[in-house]
């Protein structure tokens, strides 16, 4: 019955004429003759604060190298985990928590409260102190977790929502809404993934190689930059016009929702959960599979192998943008995940060919291709498809419960491949066996994609436009939709 109240309904240029009534309204309300300018200033705004969540996601990554060889006792492969897996614990929280906050008191107030939860998680995390080794990285983690539950979490649907909703204001922008989201999101984060290593190597260079506490201790508490340096500027955002005029901020229809849009929300949130189980471990494993090849590498040696193979879905995220608008979000999503397979399946097959010092070169290329393309489809797409799937008073809430089942997938996948990697005598065939279950996943998230995405609106107006038919059709009081005065 839903299906129904489509395209078929609307007058052909309702979309048009519902875009123009907004511009004009807008300019009304605010007094602001051009309102092209702050659409496109408040993308960007949202791909700096996701590029710092990128950095600050990646970090702890390379920090592992650091902290293995100042505490090799200690630092056990279950701290490692630990350690990584108290950030995908603390976005799950946040993700669910500030989906929720975001459609019912507006998307500026998750702008408040991300930033003084990730400054108060980072120092605690940089200042680390305890009695024993095991008492401080338990203080770290403390840290972290506190820094993501409401910063990392909060961030991916409080920037993600507002890039889309922007990127849709105009004719001009919402021909490149794809590109400018992705941009703004996937190619923002993989951004930050490339600057921690950086700072990394720097920070170690500086203290010449050597292992201190003061490393760690430094790239943790340069994670507070970006955030500071934009809180202000967020602070003058104002919400979306397509929130201010759909939202509804009292007796959710979570029912009607849920019957309308169950399938979009599975493919959602098992092509996110597919994804993470993936992408995550082979993040955080980089520095350990690249060492795995060589016992003499330094830290600089390891860091840097594993950060250019991360620098590889950098280009990855660009040809996503690029191509999302040209052949669809959908195709996009299925031509990454294919090729992910084959390269996944080829360096699973020939590891041990792989193993040698002339042949390493070719290992960092294949793995790097297999991030490349990670990062074209489902790197991409997480982001936008799930925010375009759902109406604008309800976005928050899908956004952020398929970002935190994605998190699930990456705190499953981390644990699992972690275990899988030390659970062979032989280091080889542990990183085989990782690599090929890397790629079965991927043809999962193929089939998951094809079958369960649906194709996007033209714009996210006739999204809603849809929506609020289908609850008056069932009986749902449309007229407290929008905020007042």
């Amino acid at each position: 019955m839903a299906e129904n109240i489509s395209k078929n309904e609307m007058p052909a240029d309702k979309t048009l004429a519902v875009s123009s009534d907004e511009s004009i309204s807008a300019e009304a309300e605010t007094n602001e003759p051009i309102k092209r300018t702050p659409g496109q200033l408040d993308v960007l705004v949202q791909g700096v604060a996701l590029f710092s969540d990128g950095y600050n996601i990646q970090i702890i990554g390379y920090m592992n190298t650091v902290l293995a060889k100042l505490y090799p006792k200690q630092m056990t492969a279950e701290v490692k985990t630990r350690l990584s897996n108290s950030i995908l614990i603390g976005d799950i929280f946040g993700m669910l928590l500030f989906g929720l906050c975001i459609d019912r008191f507006g998307r500026r107030v998750g702008i408040y409260l991300t930033t003084l939860f990730l400054v108060l998680g980072i120092v605690i995390a940089t200042a680390a102190h305890g009695v024993t080794v095991e008492g401080m990285f338990w203080m770290m983690v403390i840290g972290r977790g506190v820094a993501v539950v409401n910063c990392l979490g909060g961030e991916y649907t409080v920037c993600t929502s507002q890039a889309v909703e922007c990127a849709d204001s105009t004719e001009a922008m919402r021909k490149r809404r794809g590109m400018l989201v992705a941009v703004a999101t996937n190619a923002a984060i993989i951004s930050g993934f490339v600057a921690s290593s950086i700072v990394s190597l720097i920070v170690i260079a500086a203290y010449r190689g050597v292992p201190h506490d003061g490393i760690w201790r430094i790239c943790f508490g340069i994670g507070i930059i970006l955030p500071l340096g934009i809180f202000f500027f967020r602070l003058r955002l104002m919400d979306s016009t397509q929130y201010k005029k759909h939202a509804i901020q009292h007796k959710i229809p979570y029912k009607l929702a849920i019957k309308y849009y169950w399938k979009p929300l599975l493919g959602c949130c098992s092509a996110w959960f597919l994804y993470d189980a993936v992408v995550y471990p082979f993040n955080f494993l980089a520095p350990t599979l690249v060492a795995g090849f060589s016992n003499n590498q330094t830290m600089q040696e390891s860091i840097g192998w594993s950060a250019l193979i991360n620098f590889f879905a950098l280009p990855g995220a660009f040809i996503g943008a690029l191509l999302m608008d040209r052949i669809g979000r959908r195709q996009t999503y299925a031509l990454g995940w294919s090729i992910v397979c084959v390269f996944g399946f080829v360096i699973g097959g020939t590891m041990y060919p792989l193993n040698s010092p002339s042949a390493f070169p070719a290992f960092v290329t294949l793995y790097g291709l297999f991030q490349t393309f990670l990062s074209v489809g489902p790197g991409d797409c997480n982001f936008l498809v799930s925010s375009e799937s759902f109406p604008t008073p309800l976005r928050g809430h899908f956004l952020g419960f398929a970002a935190a089942i994605g998190k699930v997938g990456a705190a499953v996948g981390t644990q699992a491949l972690s275990k899988c990697l030390v659970s062979f005598d032989d280091k080889l065939k542990g990183q085989q066996v990782v690599f090929l279950i890397g790629s079965a996943i991927s043809v999962v998230g193929v089939l998951c994609v094809w079958f369960l995405i649906p194709n996007h609106p033209k714009t996210l107006e006739e999204e809603d436009v849809r929506f609020k038919a289908y609850l008056e059709e069932n009986g749902y009081d449309t007229s407290q939709m929008g905020l007042k005065g």
